[in-house]
């Protein structure tokens, strides 16, 4: 039980049914805490801890690391949310 905890979650956030609003969230967790999150909102990188600050910079500077992320609202997100609903509305 003792030891280091290490993940990457990411995450799609929307309200409206036309995905509109649509957020892609990347987070970077160690020991539970956030150390870097990309906030497609934000359209880019943004470290919260000294460790995170210098990984954040170092990936902001990178066209194609950026495209890649900023690209997952359309390819991920809401490729998947379409899907969802499609499903969903099928049922009703």
């Amino acid at each position: 039980a003792h030891g280091y905890y290490n993940s990457r979650w990411n995450k799609c956030i929307h309200s409206s049914r036309d995905f509109s609003d649509m957020v892609f969230i990347d987070n970077y967790i160690f020991n539970k805490d956030v150390w870097v999150q990309f906030n497609s909102t934000v359209g880019e990188y943004v470290g919260y801890t000294e460790f995170g600050v210098y990984n954040a910079r170092n990936w902001n500077n990178d066209p194609n690391i950026l495209q890649q992320e900023r690209a997952e609202v359309e390819r991920f997100c809401k490729h998947n949310a379409e899907i969802r609903q499609a499903a969903i509305a099928d049922k009703t």
